[in-house]
C-alpha cells in the first residue's frame, strides 16, 4: 500500500509531462494557422495577437486542398469498408476452422505482418504499372486493402477467436449454415472490435504518404499527405499553410474519434479480461 501511495505521484508527473509533449506541439500548429509567417517566428508558442483566417481561406480556396481532401475521403471510404469485409471473413474462418487449418490460415496473413513495406515495393511498383494501375486512385485503394489487410487480420481474428463456441454451435442446431452464423452471430457481437480496427484503419489510409509518393504522378490525383508538401520546400517552408493544412487534415480524425470512441475503447479491451 505505501509502495503503491508512493508511486502515485511519479505516475502523474510522468502523465503530466507526457500531457505536454502532446499539448505544446498541438497547440503550436493550431495557433500557427490562425498566424502570419512574421506572427509565428516572433512568438512560436503564445496564441495569435491578430487572428487570421486568411491561411484557411488560401488552402480551401487557392491551394486547391479541398480537391486532394475529396481524393483522400474516397480511397479511405472504399478502402476500410473492403479491408473490414475482407478481414472479418478471414478472422471468422480463423476462429471456426480446425486447429491446423485455422494455424495455416492465419500464419499466411501474419507473414505479411513479417515483411516490411519498404522491402516489397519495388515488386509492387513494377505490377502496377504492368497492370495499369499506377497513378490512378483505384491503384492505390487496391494497395492500401492489401498492405493493411495482415493488420486487419490479425486484430479482428484474436478477438473472433474469444466469441464462445456455444453460441455457434446453437445457432447450428437452429438450421443456420455458416455464413448465417458469420452475418448473425458473429458481425454483431464483434461491433465493438470492427469499429477500433476502422479507426487503426482509418487512421493508416488517410496519414498514409508513402504509396502516394510512389504511385500517384498526376496532381489531380493526390491525396492530402502528398498536398501538404507543396507546402515545405528545399529552403523555405511556409508553416502557417503548412499547420493549417495539418488542422484540416486533421478534423476527420478527430471527428471520427469522437463519434467511435464508446466503441472503440470497448474494441481495444474486449477479450483482456475473462469473467
Amino acid at each position: 500500500m505505501v509502495a503503491e501511495q508512493g508511486g502515485t505521484p511519479v505516475r502523474r508527473g510522468l502523465l503530466a509531462v507526457y500531457s505536454l509533449l502532446i499539448a505544446v506541439p498541438l497547440l503550436v500548429v493550431v495557433f500557427g494557422s490562425f498566424k502570419t509567417t512574421p506572427d509565428l517566428f516572433a512568438s512560436p508558442f503564445g496564441p495569435p495577437a491578430a487572428p487570421t483566417l486568411d491561411n484557411y481561406r488560401e488552402i480551401l480556396g487557392d491551394a486547391g486542398l479541398l480537391h486532394v481532401f475529396g481524393n483522400s475521403v474516397l480511397v479511405a471510404a472504399v478502402s476500410v469498408p473492403v479491408t473490414l469485409i475482407l478481414a472479418s471473413l478471414v478472422g471468422y474462418a480463423v476462429a471456426r476452422l480446425p486447429r491446423w487449418p485455422a494455424r495455416i490460415l492465419f500464419g499466411v496473413f501474419a507473414a505479411g505482418l513479417a515483411v516490411p513495406a519498404q522491402a516489397m515495393m519495388i515488386p509492387q511498383y513494377v505490377q502496377f504499372d504492368r497492370l495499369g494501375l499506377r497513378d490512378s486512385l483505384f491503384g492505390l485503394m487496391l494497395i492500401n486493402v492489401v498492405v493493411t489487410l495482415p493488420v486487419a487480420v490479425f486484430i479482428l481474428s484474436g478477438f473472433m477467436r474469444t466469441l464462445p463456441r456455444e453460441l455457434f454451435e446453437a445457432a447450428a442446431l437452429d438450421g443456420a449454415g455458416p455464413w448465417a452464423s458469420f452475418t448473425r452471430v458473429a458481425i454483431p457481437l464483434s461491433l465493438p472490435s470492427l469499429a477500433a480496427t476502422a479507426i487503426f484503419l482509418l487512421v493508416m489510409h488517410w496519414n498514409d504518404l508513402l504509396y502516394p509518393l510512389l504511385f500517384i504522378d498526376d496532381p489531380a490525383k493526390r491525396t492530402l499527405p502528398l498536398a501538404l508538401l507543396d507546402f515545405s520546400g528545399e529552403y523555405l517552408t511556409d508553416y502557417p499553410l503548412l499547420f493549417t493544412g495539418v488542422v484540416v487534415a486533421s478534423v476527420p480524425m478527430v471527428l471520427l474519434y469522437a463519434f467511435l470512441q464508446r466503441w472503440f475503447v470497448a474494441g481495444i479491451t474486449a477479450g483482456a479480461v475473462k469473467g
